[in-house]
């Protein structure tokens, strides 16, 4: 029964999330889980030892994140189920993100469709961690693009994912894991021994959502298809593994197959050039449209991901 409580739950977060999205009056969990990580971060990632100590530094975080969520559902469980499932799902809708996301794509949008380059400039760099000051539109709408197709797995269907295997619980274990890779998980000196856990674990816990997110948005996105779907899927299996991230191609590929245009390319980090290599066949030259597709595609990549959670877990109770 559990797993109907469940996939209760995450659809009653995926609808508080939609409707409320992150109320900024209350303390939001993220905020806490960010706070503990620099406090352990500033412990630990001193001297020498970094990757075991980086180890460490995901055990205490994950570990006290589950145990700290797992108290008040059981609580809630006990008093009566359909309590636990009001909380699991108030807890899940902390860990989702598709309401801020399209919300942080429409700020940049807004001034474009007014003309403002500097303005959808500065709001894309709340977004992305490459420098925006000289980027031209068209870089400021596959900025936009790029971190839509890219966040809906690991802002939305990935912790609805876990939501489903595990609850609560695992869904805000992943959010905790999600936030030391952002957090710690670079491959600069400071971090790429303290980090290596962090982003090594982030890319384990990703690789099915990531995936299935990708075949999804294909899949259900039809009336946006500028080509075959076979074409889209082709493009999506050879594009998604030229990403440096494991997982972060699928979305971006997915994208850019059904829309017929090329993400990727050259972007800057702090004055520096990074090439990355570029994804989908660009049939038509990217502009300001493209930027509300991608969100409707992940609005409807969403839908379908809960859609096939609600399946997978209906053929589980029933093998039960």
């Amino acid at each position: 029964m559990m797993i109907v409580y469940h996939l209760i739950a995450l659809s009653l977060a995926l609808l508080i999330d939609r409707m409320i999205g992150d109320p900024r009056n209350i303390p939001h969990p993220v905020v806490g889980i960010g706070k503990l990580i620099s406090f352990f971060e500033k412990k630990l990632n001193v001297a020498s030892k970094k990757k075991s100590k980086g180890v460490l530094f995901l055990l205490i975080i994950i570990l006290s994140v589950f145990c700290i969520t797992l108290v008040p559902v059981i609580l809630a469980y006990i008093i009566h189920p359909w309590l636990g499932v009001l909380i699991e799902g108030i807890i899940i809708s902390f860990t989702i993100a598709q309401r801020s996301l399209r919300e942080a794509a429409e700020d940049v949008l807004k001034p474009l469709e007014e003309s403002e380059i500097e303005e959808a400039r500065l709001k894309l760099s709340y977004i992305v961690g490459r420098d925006t000051e000289q980027l031209s539109e068209a870089e400021v709408i596959r900025g936009t693009v790029e971190t839509v197709a890219e966040n809906t797995s690991d802002g939305v269907t990935a912790p609805l994912f876990f939501a489903l295997v595990g609850g609560a619980p695992l869904a805000m274990l992943y959010r905790a894991v999600n936030t030391c890779d952002s957090m710690v998980g670079y491959k600069n000196d400071k971090y790429k021994d303290f980090g290596w856990a962090s982003a090594k674990f982030d890319d384990v816990l990703n690789f099915i959502p990531s995936r299935l997110t990708g075949l999804l948005m294909i899949t259900f996105n039809e009336s946006f298809c500028q080509q075959q779907k076979s074409i889209c899927y082709r493009i999506l299996w050879t594009d998604a593994r030229k990403h440096p991230s494991p997982n972060s191609g699928w979305g971006e590929a997915a994208v850019a197959s059904l829309l017929g245009i090329q993400l990727g390319g050259q972007n800057q980090y702090m004055g520096v050039i990074s090439n990355r290599a570029k994804m989908g066949v660009p049939l038509m030259p990217i502009s300001a449209i493209h930027i509300k597709q991608a969100i409707q595609i992940m609005n409807k990549s969403v839908i379908s991901f809960v859609y096939i959670l609600w399946l997978i877990g209906g053929v589980i109770y029933v093998a039960t």
